[in-house]
Parts: structure tokens; sequence; C-alpha cells
């Protein structure tokens, strides 16, 4: 009898920590993937810095192994560039890149505007609401960081409800590449008021189910980025 519970209890201890590892695991490669994703996205990592290995695993208080997975995600999204013998950079636009892929992403936006018009649902419209009036409030306290999240979620909700799957995983793909040009279109306080409007606009197109009209703002907001995004590169340079 003593035999088996001692089995019994052998059989727990080392079951347990087998679910443990795997989901320990998997939350620090999600929590490095997002936590490098952010600091591309905000320019603390700007474009074409050559990232050191050892001193990212110091800094995030993690092993090479962990880092190196982040990489290849982070490269397959075209956020970082992995060369043979080079080690990994952050990717960098070039100019005639930034503008096509702008142009390219102002269609898509607006097909999505179009459709979401025709198919978003009440629910969805009223969290879209909610995220716009948290994105403003964010703005009166001018957090940029905290602004640029809600508004790339209701970019990102928008585009969901036009319930096409091939243009949200196209969209996804190619926004990824853009995020970190997004958040800097906003660094001019003239431009992030005016994208501030458009926003309202977008709103009330989405109420009155104008699809033609949110198609319109959303082209014209993708296209003003970019040209705000190219006129901070100009400056930089």
């Amino acid at each position: 009898m003593q035999n088996m519970e001692a089995k019994q209890e052998a059989a727990q201890e080392i079951s347990a920590p087998s679910g443990l590892t795997k989901l320990t695991r998997q939350h620090l490669h999600d929590s490095v993937v997002e936590h490098l994703r952010h600091l591309i996205v905000e320019a603390i990592l700007p474009a074409g810095t050559k990232l050191n290995e050892r001193e990212l695993c110091e800094t995030l208080g993690i092993s090479r192994t962990p880092l190196r997975e982040a990489l290849k995600v982070l490269a397959a999204e075209g956020l970082i560039e992995l060369a043979p013998n080079r080690g990994a950079s952050v990717s960098k636009m070039s100019e005639t890149e930034i503008w096509e892929t702008f142009e390219l992403m102002s269609a898509l936006e607006a097909l999505s505007g179009e459709l979401a018009c025709e198919r978003i649902s009440a629910v969805e419209l009223a969290e879209i609401k909610a995220l716009h009036y948290a994105m403003l409030s964010c703005k009166a306290q001018n957090d940029l960081s905290g602004y640029y999240s809600r508004n790339q979620e209701i970019h990102n909700r928008i585009n969901a409800a036009a319930r096409n799957a091939v243009l949200s995983q196209t969209y996804l793909s190619l926004n990824r590449r853009l995020q970190a040009l997004r958040f800097k279109s906003n660094f001019h306080q003239d431009k992030w008021d005016r994208a501030a409007d458009d926003h309202e606009n977008m709103i009330k197109a989405l109420e009155a189910r104008d699809g033609k009209a949110l198609a319109a703002v959303l082209r014209k907001h993708l296209l003003d980025k970019r040209d705000a995004v190219l006129s901070v590169l100009a400056e930089i340079a």
C-alpha cells in the first residue's frame, strides 16, 4: 500500500512540472517577440541598428535561444534582417519602398473600410468608438505611445470587421513593416492633430455605414502618413 502511494506521488511530481515548463517557455517566447517589436516600433531600436545578441540577452535577462527564436519571427515579419556571418539588424526601408508600401496600404485600408461599413456589427462599432475615445484621452495627455497602440487597434478592428480573411492576412503582413514609420508620422503636433481629426471622420462614416466616405478618409489618412514620414526622415538625414 505504501509502495503504491509512493509511486502515485512520484508520478505527480514528474507530470506537473512538464506542463508548467511548456507554458512558461511559450510565454517567454511571446514576451521577447512583443518586447523587441515594441522597441523597434517606437524607434528605441532605430532602423539600421545592428543588434548585439550578448547585450540584448543581458538587458532582457534571457538566454540566446529565446532571443534567436524571436529574431526569426521578427525577420519573417520584415522588421529584422538576418545576414549570414553579420548577425541581425533592424530593417531599413528605402524612400521608394516607403512610398510604394504606403500607397498599397492606403488601398488595403480603403477596401477594409468599404467592406466594414457593410458588415460591421453594433458591438464592434461600440468597441471601436470606445477605443477612439481612449485614444483621444491619450492624446490629451500627450501620451504618444498609448495613443499609437489604440490607434493601431482601431485600424485592425476596421480591417477585421471587413470579414475577409485574405484581405486581413495581407493587411497584417504589410502593416508590420510600416508600424515604426506610422509611429513616426505623429512626431509633429500639427500632423498629430490632423490624424486625430481623420479618426473623428472615420467614426462618423462608420456610424453612417458610408463605405465610400470611409474609404476616402482612410486612403487620404495613409497617404498623409506617408508624406509625414518622408518629411520626418528628410529632417533627420
